[in-house]
């Protein structure tokens, strides 16, 4: 089971076109008759789930047992499907009538279904739950150009940032007040390149669309129709990384690096910096104790206090005919018992208000995986969801391709990012 935005600019397109075929085949607006979640909780629910049955099934079983003995006169019907071919199955569903009453969606996959009117408005049909989320998950499911939320929030993740604390040292830096702003890490990396000779970079990759987003870049207009991380701010941001490069401060391979490869200089100690998952730092105790030793864990560094969180929802059917019953479950899977629960199973984190402020969030026992929970849990209390749900995954890699040239001053920032909200905004209207 994955956390990441699982799908491809294709899968996503496609759904897009089927699911808004459907609404002009004579769906009314998705609504299924009515907003309404009221009524007796009562009929058969469809729930389907991404990919989790192999692993979560005596954890599900449990749950739609609690929910039917709450509420006698209605059942669970779980169908859980493949990760592979997902968006394709929920494009088919949306062109065939037969969406499940209640899915587990990502906010990229929720937002066609939502914009065909297939998702059910859950600040209409069941705002009375959104003060049981934290704020950050409920607006994660808010769709660019329209009104209303379309999905209950679900798990969520995020990641820490590892740092070397004796590169920090050598550095002349403090080993206890990593760089939480931009302007901290710009300065504090150009230092460490210096004082290394070069040898030392403190990051391992470019910006993505999260660090423009964390960095207080607007990325996109309110009605979500256009592209705006070449505003002034975002233009400021890649020029520093410009700097950065320039300066050896920046990996001499962070315009090709992927994940596995930053995290392998991270662990030859040829990086001070880079994100990372309890998995790794129990990785780097066996493979690389040196480097464990003096291992900080910090928040990713933001210039607006929020860390950037993935979140994973339950969206209803709008045309549900047990919509009464289908909320009921929703809320009920999503309720803070449940998400501690499922919490407990895996490596994920409760969208349920107070949750984060139990002691399996707070306290530490001294292993790894409790270090890195903690400090996640820490960030995970204001963070938002950066990345807009109309990225798709080719216009990453237009964005990935721009911040290369720019960074190699092969083109200037401006120019660059201009060229990609271009081609962005280009893909945005034939999608």
């Amino acid at each position: 089971m994955r956390i990441s935005r699982r799908r491809s600019a294709a899968t996503t397109a496609a759904l897009v076109t089927s699911a808004l075929a459907l609404t002009a085949c004579g769906s009314s607006g998705g609504t299924g008759g009515s907003d309404s979640a009221s009524g007796k909780v009562e009929g058969r629910v469809t729930f389907q789930t991404w990919n989790l049955k192999a692993n979560f099934k005596k954890y599900f079983e449990g749950v739609i047992a609690d929910f039917e003995n709450t509420y006698p006169d209605a059942e669970v019907r779980w169908v859980d499907q493949p990760a592979e071919g997902y968006p394709e199955k929920l494009s088919a569903d949306a062109a065939g009538g037969t969406l499940p009453d209640v899915v587990n969606v990502s906010p990229d996959l929720a937002y066609p279904l939502a914009k065909a009117g297939l998702a059910l408005d859950l600040e209409k049909a069941a705002g009375k739950y959104r003060g049981e989320y934290l704020a950050g998950a409920w607006e994660s499911h808010r769709m660019p150009g329209m009104t209303g939320v379309y999905a209950f929030p679900w798990y969520l993740n995020t990641g820490p940032m590892f740092y070397n604390k004796e590169l920090f040292t050598k550095a002349g830096l403090d080993p206890e007040r990593p760089p939480t702003s931009y302007d901290q890490l710009f300065k504090d990396a150009v230092t460490m390149a210096r004082k290394s000779d070069r040898k030392i970079a403190m990051l391992a990759g470019t910006p993505s669309i999260e660090d423009f987003g964390r960095y207080g870049v607007r990325l996109m207009n309110a009605r979500g129709t256009e592209f705006t991380f070449n505003e002034p701010k975002g233009v400021e941001l890649l020029k520093h990384y410009k700097e950065l490069y320039t300066a050896g401060a920046l990996d001499s391979q962070a315009l090709t690096a992927q994940a596995e490869s930053a995290g392998r200089k991270f662990q030859q100690q040829s990086v001070a910096m880079n994100p990372g998952s309890a998995l790794d730092l129990e990785n780097f105790k066996k493979e690389a104790p040196g480097l464990y030793r003096h291992i900080g864990i910090t928040d990713a560094v933001n210039n607006t206090g929020k860390a950037n969180m993935y979140v994973q929802g339950l969206m209803v059917n709008a045309q549900s005919k047990v919509k009464p019953a289908a909320v009921a479950f929703a809320h009920f899977v999503t309720g803070k018992k449940n998400q501690m629960a499922f919490a407990k199973e895996v490596t994920i984190f409760p969208s349920a208000k107070g949750s984060l402020d139990d002691p399996y969030f707070t306290k530490e026992d001294g292993t790894d995986a409790t270090r890195v929970r903690v400090a996640s849990a820490k960030s995970l209390k204001t963070a938002v969801n950066y990345t807009p749900v109309l990225l798709s995954d080719q216009m990453k890699t237009v964005l990935r391709n721009a911040v290369a040239k720019a960074v190699q001053g092969k083109q200037s920032p401006r120019v660059a990012l201009d060229g990609a909200v271009a081609e962005c905004n280009r893909l945005l209207k034939v999608a």
